[in-house]
């Protein structure tokens, strides 16, 4: 299911609001008890804390690394996800004759990367487990969505009761992929016109790792 709220672009002051406008349409999700909300760090976590808040649900981080090529590392063979899971793109393995050790090697680097961020904002707690719970997977905007998609395919294999994709503003095109994948999606704004994600705020200054860091610490349930 794709769920649109009425506006046709979206201007936010900043990550904060978005979020609180974004937890208001999600609003029939409110005070379930199987519920977590996930950010994807960073720009997604300031969003995500919000929608935790009004929701009452717990909130954590999930990390996603892209899977590069050997030789050609923009072109993505697959993505890492917190908790170790691996999407592997099996036809570009097969196109470019990537062997298992290569591949293998590439998993490997991208791990230590992962654990490294995953220790830098979580500080050692252990993640939230999202298998049999319904999960709203958050980011402060998507333009590819090759991030989302990773994220929601890697936490599929998890074994969650349901994934909920939800941010402030993404093109119209971007859902059409999602919502084969996630079981729900919902967007603030979807303009015609979408050129990037941060044209929609006013303060997109990047997220810090310390407030990532911050936010993760503070809680949102009662």
């Amino acid at each position: 299911m794709r769920r649109f709220t009425g506006l046709s672009r979206g201007t936010f002051a900043d990550r904060r609001e978005a979020g609180r406008v974004l937890a208001d349409a999600l609003s029939d999700y409110r005070v379930r008890d199987d519920l977590l909300v996930l950010g994807l760090p960073r720009g997604g976590v300031p969003v995500a804390w919000e929608v935790a808040a009004a929701l009452h649900a717990p909130l954590d981080v999930f990390v996603v690394r892209k899977l590069g090529a050997p030789r050609w590392e923009e072109l993505a063979i697959g993505a890492l996800a917190s908790g170790g899971l691996v999407v592997r793109n099996a036809d570009v393995v097969r196109s470019l004759r990537i062997s298992d050790e290569q591949l293998d090697a590439v998993i490997e680097k991208e791990t230590i990367e992962l654990a490294r961020r995953e220790e830098a904002y979580r500080g050692g707690r252990p993640p939230v487990q999202p298998a049999g719970k319904t999960v709203i997977v958050v980011d402060d905007g998507i333009a590819t969505g090759a991030s989302m998609l990773a994220a929601v395919r890697a936490l599929r294999a998890a074994g969650p009761a349901k994934i909920v994709v939800a941010v402030p503003v993404a093109p119209p095109t971007a859902h059409q992929h999602l919502a084969q994948t996630a079981d729900d999606v919902v967007c603030v704004a979807a303009p015609p016109s979408f050129l990037a994600v941060g044209e929609h705020y006013r303060d997109f200054s990047q997220t810090s790792d310390d407030e990532v860091r911050e936010l993760l610490a503070a809680p949102t349930v009662d």
